[in-house]
């Protein structure tokens, strides 16, 4: 059986949850240092 969705990976320096005023300056503020960010959320 075919898996439904293809399976990708990532790489990550910094996994912030939530994306309220605090979760994206914080996922901001280290982007802009250089680091690879991601921001999860619920939506």
């Amino acid at each position: 059986m075919a898996d439904a969705y293809p399976i990708t990976e990532h790489v990550y320096d910094v996994i912030v949850v939530g994306a309220g005023g605090a979760g994206l300056r914080a996922t901001f503020g280290m982007a802009q240092k250089g680091l690879k960010t991601a921001c999860i959320t619920k939506v």
